[in-house]
């Protein structure tokens, strides 16, 4: 656990990962450099905190000398393929690792990996609570808020990790290899920064390289482009499918709190994460029972003058929407749009055309998303969230229901999809109390 004792490294990117995987090497002896090409006053908090520990930190660019002469380089998922530090990491020939793969190198414990398009992080969190249900001592980290490096600390030999995966961490990878991988679906992601569909199945499926026949696949069946991905593991696979009603569910539909479709393959795959470790049936039930879901992933906010409203904020892909819509049984005003990530947003005419009956779009992919689905369902654009939200209600009948589902980054309005669906909250919460009188 000391090999990093003595080594000079860099960390690019100083958001939450860059963060905690600086401090952690700093824990681990290296000596530290840390550099991030934007400065922000959250940016300047974590410099202040970086520079109390002995660590070099630059801000607003990034120098040469960060690079050469170093032993190696970890970056931070949001350092995009372009960037000057990893140009000179090549011509210095200092190794590149991502942030999960240091977390990988000081980890102690076996390691469930999930990742897919949609429903890592409820998939991730169910997984952890099944497993504390059933005795283990789970440790849930990763893409779902708190970085692997950052919980390094609170894993024993005796621990299971559980940690979520995206794509831009999975391409940060050398010898990371997880003892389960999950891989939930596979759509259009992320085309602002994977060339097209192929680059990011690569990317997804760097989850299964380093596996051997000790390992596991946990594979979606239903999903044809994950069905193929059982020829790029050498690990036992195990499948899940809705349509087969494989594994089966071991209490009824009525009786799970989450609710929808998609929902119900998550659950199918951590059924079979459980069966890999044992976790007996009426555990795995009375965690099944007493999960709430996430916040804002199909969230019920409120029901005002017979008018339900749903905030799927966390909806930033076509699929996410597609997912919920197909999980809605009234008819939806649809609030959709934000940044786009370079999605086809046409994937989800039938969809819209099945259940929309007015769209409200908002942020800088609204007039793509208009053109997109043409002709399927009225629209309005509105400038802001709060705009959106009574242009809903305004245009919306009792038995309707309002869904926050943006297929959209939220960068362009917000900082994160938190702040949307919080700021999505207040204004439904607003809108409630102004109805009762309050």
């Amino acid at each position: 656990m000391n090999e990093f004792k003595g080594k000079k490294v860099t960390v690019a990117g100083l958001a939450k990962s860059g963060m905690a995987a600086a401090l952690l090497l700093k824990k681990r002896g290296a000596a530290v450099w840390a550099t991030d090409s934007g400065d922000s006053a959250a940016l300047r908090a974590h410099m202040r905190l970086l520079r109390k520990r002995g660590i070099t930190v630059e801000l607003g660019r990034h120098s040469r000398d960060f690079i050469q002469g170093k032993d190696l380089i970890v970056i931070s998922p949001g350092v995009p393929g372009g960037s000057p530090v990893l140009e000179w990491a090549a011509r210095y020939k200092v190794p590149v690792i991502g942030e999960i793969e240091l977390g990988y190198l000081c980890c102690p414990a076996p390691i469930i990996a999930v990742t897919g398009t949609n429903g890592k992080s409820t998939t991730t969190t169910l997984i952890g609570e099944i497993l504390k249900k059933g005795g283990k001592r789970a440790v849930v980290c990763g893409n779902i808020g708190n970085p692997f490096c950052g919980e390094i600390a609170n894993v024993r030999k005796d621990s299971i990790v559980v940690l979520e995966v995206s794509s831009f961490q999975l391409e940060g990878i050398r010898s990371f290899r997880p003892h389960v991988a999950v891989m939930l679906n596979i759509s259009q992601n992320h085309f602002d920064r994977h060339s097209g569909l192929a680059a990011y199945m690569r990317a997804k499926a760097r989850v299964f390289e380093n596996q051997d026949g000790r390992d596991w696949a946990v594979l979606n069946y239903d999903d044809p482009l994950v069905r193929k991905l059982r020829t790029k593991t050498k690990a036992r696979a195990l499948f899940f499918s809705r349509r087969k009603n494989t594994p089966q569910l071991p209490c009824g539909e009525e009786e799970l709190r989450i609710k929808g479709a998609h929902n119900i393959e998550n659950v199918l795959a951590c059924l079979q994460v459980a069966s890999i470790f044992g976790i007996k049936p009426e555990k795995v039930r009375q965690a099944l029972k007493g999960f709430r879901g996430l916040e804002h992933r199909f969230e019920h906010v409120s029901d005002i003058r017979g008018v339900e409203f749903i905030n799927d904020s966390k909806g930033t892909t076509v699929l996410a929407t597609i997912m919920a819509l197909e999980s809605c049984v009234k008819p939806v005003i649809l609030i959709a749009g934000g940044h786009d990530k370079g999605s086809d947003f046409r994937k989800a005419r039938e969809a819209v055309g099945s259940k929309v009956k007015r769209l409200v779009l908002i942020g800088e992919a609204k007039e793509k998303i208009r053109e997109h689905l043409s002709g399927v369902a009225p629209y309005v654009f509105a400038g802001t969230m709060d705009d959106a939200v009574k242009k809903a209600f305004a245009g919306a009948a009792k038995g309707d229901c309002v869904l926050l589902s943006p297929m959209c980054a939220s960068f362009d309005m917000f900082r994160n999809f938190e702040e949307r669906g919080r700021v999505f909250k207040g204004i439904v919460r607003s809108i409630g109390g102004r109805a009762a009188g309050k």
